[in-house]
């Protein structure tokens, strides 16, 4: 028996000790990767980046193919950024699509303004930058929050909306299941969540990329899905003034997720908010929005049982209310993020929409 006992914990130890030589080894080739492509991607950025001076903030964003092409302005989710449309864009810019992805405030390259802005001036920004474009009407679309942002612009400018394509956001209000007899226990959870997370402040680049790797879903990924990844990341890692490194500084105090009492308060009571971006955020309700909806909208629905948005039921609703107008995509067993884990069958999916009798588009 004792023997047995050793040569279980004999083999445990071996266990431990080859986890910890395979974490080595992929933390290895993941700097040596980290590092080879920087220079791709500061060639990339070159080729691909822009900046406008908006009323608002010097805005950065990333522009591909023709500007005689129909226009597809994508928005980001919350703490990513422009790069989160790399490893599709290519397909759609062989749609025949001009295409621009924005980065909104405090996210990738875009600093944070020191006005108190709201979502709704992101939206004046991607009219700014259309204005100057001489572009009258474009695709509007967007990743959670950016889909927030894309019915944003449609409730502020509609006549130069073609079209939408919301990526679970932007087509159910955020809060739509809070209840006034969680908000004891959501206080509750809130201040233990906060009392445990740790600051995000890294010692060099890698570290961070590091952290983003382990904590962020990225680790598993390969190809062009990773180098999406290390992409996005190059865009969010930030030196600070102490010589540190910082995974989109300043970006949780603008969307109202710094803290537990104003997490509390964009969700409960918005009004009191310090932050007016993370606010009108959960104030957008795109059952008032779409009342009188007369535009083309593809919605991508990811429905799974870790489901962070279970908007299937509102979806479902607002369909029905507007079946000449909706195509509701359903993607089953999918976490929130629908082109990450189905890049090739959303771009089928965005092609079907877009020369579908309903937009009547010619490419």
């Amino acid at each position: 028996m004792k023997k047995n006992i050793i040569l279980f914990l004999s083999f445990v130890v071996y266990l431990s000790a080859q986890a910890q030589t395979n974490a080595s080894v992929d933390s290895i080739a993941q700097r040596n990767l980290f590092q080879n492509l920087k220079p791709e991607f500061e060639e990339y950025e070159k080729q691909h980046g822009n900046y406008i001076q908006t009323n608002n903030v010097r805005m950065h964003y990333l522009e591909w193919g023709n500007k005689k092409n129909p226009t597809l302005v994508w928005i980001h989710g919350t703490y990513s950024n422009g790069y989160e449309l790399y490893e599709i864009v290519d397909q759609l810019v062989k749609m025949n699509l001009h295409v621009i992805a924005i980065d909104y405030y405090g996210h990738g390259f875009t600093p944070i303004s020191q006005k108190n802005l709201s979502i709704y001036n992101v939206a004046d920004d991607i009219k700014f930058l259309l204005d100057k474009m001489k572009i009258k009407k474009a695709i509007i679309g967007g990743w959670s929050r950016g889909g927030t942002i894309s019915s944003a612009f449609y409730n502020a400018y509609p006549e130069m909306v073609q079209a939408l394509i919301l990526e679970d956001g932007g087509s159910v209000a955020w809060d739509f299941q809070a209840k006034p007899a969680n908000i004891e226990k959501d206080i509750e959870e809130m201040k233990q969540y906060y009392s445990t997370k740790k600051t995000m402040v890294f010692d060099n680049e890698f570290d961070s990329y590091w952290f983003m790797y382990n904590n962020w879903g990225i680790k598993g990924k390969k190809n062009e899905k990773l180098k999406k990844e290390i992409f996005t990341s190059y865009a969010r890692i930030k030196k600070n003034a102490n010589g540190k490194y910082e995974i989109n500084p300043g970006a949780e105090g603008l969307t109202g997720e710094n803290s537990g009492e104003e997490n509390i308060a964009i969700i409960y009571t918005p009004f009191t908010s310090k932050t007016a971006f993370g606010a009108s955020t959960h104030q957008l309700n795109p059952k008032i929005i779409y009342r009188n909806l007369d535009k083309p909208l593809l919605i991508f629905d990811p429905v799974s049982k870790n489901d962070w948005f279970d908007f299937k039921e509102e979806n479902d609703k607002l369909t029905d209310e507007h079946k000449p107008f909706i195509v509701h995509k359903v993607y089953e067993n999918t976490w929130h993020g629908v082109k990450d884990e189905h890049p090739d069958e959303v771009v089928n999916d965005i092609k079907a929409f877009l020369n579908s009798e309903l937009i009547k588009m010619k490419y």
